[in-house]
């Protein structure tokens, strides 16, 4: 009887313990997240014991993957036209949807590249990629090629260099271009600017030449109970003081 005491103690024990290390809770993430969420994940770990896995990737990526076979316990987006796709396909909880940050648009150079270019319609962008080429994420889906499309025809540039732009996976890709020299010009979010020393912010796009630049967030539909422990730290003072310190605007 005594070892059957212990055995059943020691199961009690372990119904308390467990939730402690729960299944890890998976987030997949807009690309220029990537710096920012794992400082606040590495915050979160210490402060519950709870871990965090996350998946970045183009918003478009991640959402394709979430609606072919799921994965993702959390969605967040850098724009809300991809959290609407699975928001229509009943594939995110409605009630959890929140706009969590927000960013700008730059333009971007090597850090060594002294130039100067004021960002105004008819700007000469063309004139000074000479034989370059633009780096920007994939403007046909990707958020921050869409934005730098957008905001770029909005200024009456795009047709001028829609031929002389490198399309990358995602924007950090894109920054990667500009920081190893192989582009002389980029479009970016600030905070991706803000986080590799060997790029330099040329000038910022208005915001009236583009759509706001709005990270929006949810759970998926079959998220775990821990995610919701996770995406209200997201957002509390911790991970808004370590949000405005990379430059990311916090809503809400």
């Amino acid at each position: 009887m005594p070892i059957f005491k212990t055995v059943a103690a020691v199961l009690l024990m372990a119904l308390f313990v467990f939730p402690a290390y729960a299944a890890d809770v998976t987030v997949f993430a807009a690309a220029s997240l990537s710096d920012v969420l794992k400082e606040i994940g590495k915050n979160y770990e210490a402060k519950t014991g709870r871990h965090v896995v996350f998946s970045f990737a183009a918003s478009s990526a991640l959402a394709r993957q979430i609606e072919a076979s799921g994965g993702a316990d959390m969605f967040i987006s850098a724009d809300t036209d991809w959290m609407d796709e699975l928001d229509s396909k009943n594939l995110i909880a409605k009630d959890t949807r929140k706009n969590l940050l927000g960013n700008t648009l730059v333009l971007i150079s090597p850090a060594d590249l002294k130039v100067t270019l004021k960002i105004a319609p008819h700007f000469a962008l063309a004139h000074d990629l000479g034989q370059g080429r633009l780096a920007i994420a994939e403007p046909g889906s990707v958020p921050a090629g869409k934005y730098a499309k957008e905001a770029l025809t909005k200024l009456d540039v795009w047709n001028d260099v829609a031929d002389h732009t490198a399309p990358a996976e995602n924007v950090r890709a894109a920054l990667a271009y500009v920081a190893r020299g192989e582009a002389p010009f980029g479009i970016v979010y600030r905070t991706d600017a803000m986080a590799e020393p060997k790029v330099r912010i040329v000038d910022t796009f208005p915001e009236s030449s583009h759509a706001p630049i709005v990270y929006p967030a949810a759970l998926t539909k079959d998220a775990r109970p821990d995610a919701h422990g996770f995406l209200d730290y997201l957002e509390g003072a911790d991970a808004r003081a370590v949000f405005e310190k990379d430059g990311f605007a916090v809503l809400n």
